[in-house]
C-alpha cells in the first residue's frame, strides 16, 4: 500500500515537471500566454528594483521586498523543475544572478549596499529564450540583437546609477540624490562631461573611468548589433553557445547538431 502511494506521488511529481516544462519552453498558445505573464511580472519587479533607492525609507518597503522574494523564489523553483538537467541549469550565469538577487531580497538589512545589483534581473530576463519568441517572426527577428544590446546598455546605466547613488549620493535629500546619480552616469557614459556634478576623491575618479569605458563598449556593441549580419538566439545543448546563424546546422564552437526552428515553424 505504501509503495503504491509512493508511486502515485512520483507519478504526480513527474506530471508536474512535464507541465512546467511545457509552460516554460513550449511555443504553443497556452504556453505563450503563460510566458507573457511571466515577462510582465518580471518587468514590474524590475521597475520596483529601479525605484528601490527612492522608496527604501517607506514604511511598507520590507513587505514589498519580501513579497517579491516569494515571487522570485517560486519562479526559480518552477524553472528548475521544468529543466531536464538541473545541475547544468544551476551553473548558468543567469540563474546564479537570480539566486544572488533572491538572497539580497531575503536579507535586505544586511545586503542593503548591494541592492543596486538587483537590476541585473533585466539582463537575466534579456537572456531568457521566451522573451524573444514574440520576435521570432521573419519581419521582427532582425530586431532581437539590437533590442538585446539596448537592454544591456539600460541595465548597465541603472546598475551604475545605483552604485553611484549608494556610495556617493546616499545622503542627498529624497529624489534629488538619485536624479543626480543618474545624471552623472548618463553624462559620463556619453562622454559629455559637463562637470557640474563630479564624484569626490580618487574612488570617484576611478568610478568615472570605469563607467566611461564600460559605457563606450556597450555603445560600440549596440552599433555592431545593427551593422553586423543577423543571428538568432538558440543555446547549444552541449556547449551553451547562445547565438548562431539562422541557417546553422552545426554549432561552430563544438560541432553539435542543431535544430533551429525556421521562420515557417515559428
Amino acid at each position: 500500500m505504501q509503495s503504491n502511494s509512493k508511486s502515485a506521488m512520483d507519478g504526480g511529481f513527474a506530471r508536474l515537471r512535464r507541465h512546467l516544462h511545457f509552460l516554460y519552453h513550449s511555443r504553443a498558445r497556452p504556453a505563450r500566454l503563460f510566458q507573457t505573464c511571466v515577462v510582465t511580472i518580471d518587468l514590474l519587479i524590475i521597475a520596483f528594483f529601479i525605484a528601490t533607492p527612492m522608496i527604501r525609507d517607506a514604511s511598507a518597503f520590507l513587505w514589498y521586498d519580501y513579497a517579491i522574494a516569494i515571487v522570485l523564489a517560486v519562479d526559480l523553483t518552477c524553472r528548475g523543475l521544468a529543466e531536464t538537467d538541473l545541475k547544468r541549469w544551476l551553473r548558468q550565469p543567469t540563474v546564479i544572478v537570480d539566486i544572488f538577487i533572491l538572497i539580497t531580497l531575503l536579507f535586505p538589512a544586511y545586503l542593503a549596499n548591494l541592492g543596486f545589483l538587483r537590476i541585473l534581473r533585466l539582463w537575466s530576463l534579456s537572456r531568457s529564450g521566451f522573451l524573444w519568441r514574440p520576435l521570432s517572426k521573419r519581419q521582427l527577428a532582425r530586431w532581437q540583437q539590437p533590442v538585446q544590446a539596448v537592454l544591456n546598455l539600460v541595465t548597465f546605466l541603472f546598475v551604475a546609477t545605483g552604485f553611484i547613488y549608494t556610495f556617493f549620493f546616499r545622503f542627498s535629500p529624497g529624489f534629488a540624490g538619485y536624479i543626480d546619480a543618474l545624471y552623472f552616469t548618463v553624462a559620463t557614459v556619453t562622454t559629455t562631461g559637463f562637470g557640474d556634478i563630479t564624484l569626490p576623491g580618487p574612488w570617484g575618479k576611478l568610478t568615472a573611468i570605469v563607467t566611461m569605458i564600460c559605457g563606450i563598449s556597450l555603445f560600440v556593441r549596440l552599433a555592431q548589433s545593427i551593422v553586423r549580419p543577423n543571428k538568432v538566439y538558440f543555446p547549444c545543448p552541449r556547449c551553451a553557445l547562445q547565438m548562431h546563424d539562422p541557417d546553422a546546422v552545426h554549432c561552430k564552437a563544438c560541432g553539435e547538431i542543431l535544430a533551429i526552428p525556421d521562420d515557417g515553424n515559428s
